[in-house]
């Protein structure tokens, strides 16, 4: 049964960034239009984000109900040692959605519209760059129980250059997801023009941001390059997702938009399974050079059963309802 939560574990992580990252992504490619275009951009991103815009942050919720559940002294961890970051992160969640609530919904059309469209982009900008610092964290070797000081046990765990490059990157990945995404909803010419651009503009984001990844790990002594082409399953990854790539521009030049979502997705996909294959299923190295595993250092049998077994039928339930929904969007649009 263990599998089967690191599975879920593992799912809910990849939809998270899917589907979560287009949604953030939505005010940073907005953050990135210029004023002139930038009510085209809003109408086309809120399009785009209305199917998962209420059940992007279940997947957050059932990854973090799962490390408390079953990974107790890992979620102990990242709690501890991760709580700025993730406190920051947390308050943009909150920010950026009650800003996009009042910014579509006030009664009141006044100076505080300008007030909540700048929240949304700003939040929408540094939610997925803390979220980068965190990921970064786990397989930095920066998060050191044995320090004896403020610093170095609560920001320099995940305040450094490798953390930085990696938020960064995740930020261009939320950007990229979100103008793919996009090219479906669009509704003349001019439109799609605007949104391929964007689109080519975040893939030039991805790869300037991505080769800053692979250089700050350099600098920090992380063997990065080592974990993701050492082997098999890392070179055809980053393979798969060249591919995809070629895919989605082959389709964005014959305006054949159908597939781009998927490819999008399997994209992101690849690239999780490149950055975590290698030291699998170590979730987080630690500076003392110790590490936690996912299969080591678990709740009781007992538990991992009953996890198991909700997750299972959960699943029931949560998944036709989400492509219900889905459906419903796509319908009412027609």
């Amino acid at each position: 049964m263990i599998y089967v939560v690191i599975g879920f574990l593992w799912l809910s992580v990849c939809l998270y960034l899917i589907l979560g990252g287009a949604d953030f992504g939505a005010g940073i490619v907005e953050l990135m239009t210029k004023k002139k275009n930038r009510k085209h951009t809003e109408k086309i991103m809120y399009e785009s984000i209305a199917p998962v815009w209420e059940a992007n942050h279940m997947w957050l919720i059932i990854a973090i109900v799962i490390l408390f559940v079953g990974f107790p002294e890992i979620y102990t961890t990242l709690s501890t040692y991760l709580h700025i970051p993730l406190v920051l992160m947390l308050v943009g969640i909150i920010a950026r959605g009650t800003a996009f609530t009042f910014r579509h919904y006030d009664a009141v059309e006044d100076r505080w519209q300008i007030i909540y469209t700048q929240i949304f982009y700003y939040a929408s900008l540094l939610t997925p760059f803390f979220l980068g610092l965190i990921a970064a964290a786990t397989i930095s070797q920066s998060i050191n129980p044995d320090a004896n000081n403020f610093l170095d046990l609560y920001v320099f765990s995940w305040l450094n250059w490798f953390g930085v490059a990696v938020g960064l990157f995740v930020v261009a990945l939320c950007a990229y997801l979100a103008s793919i995404f996009s090219l479906r909803e669009t509704s003349d010419r001019l439109e799609l023009e605007l949104m391929i651009r964007k689109s080519y503009q975040t893939m030039i984001f991805v790869v300037v941001t991505g080769l800053l990844v692979f250089l700050a790990a350099y600098l920090s002594g992380i063997p990065l390059t080592k974990w993701i082409f050492s082997k098999y399953l890392g070179v055809m990854s980053i393979s798969f997702a060249t591919v995809a790539l070629g895919l989605i521009l082959r389709a964005m030049h014959q305006k054949k938009l159908l597939p781009v979502r998927a490819l999008a997705g399997f994209q992101i996909i690849m690239i999780l399974v490149a950055a975590t294959y290698q030291h699998n299923p170590d979730i987080i190295l630690l500076g003392n050079g110790q590490h936690l595993s996912l299969l080591e250092h678990i709740a009781s049998p007992k538990t991992i059963s009953a996890l198991g077994w909700a997750l299972l039928l959960g699943s029931l339930f949560i998944l036709p309802f989400l492509f219900y929904l889905m459906f419903s969007f796509t319908k009412a649009k027609k």
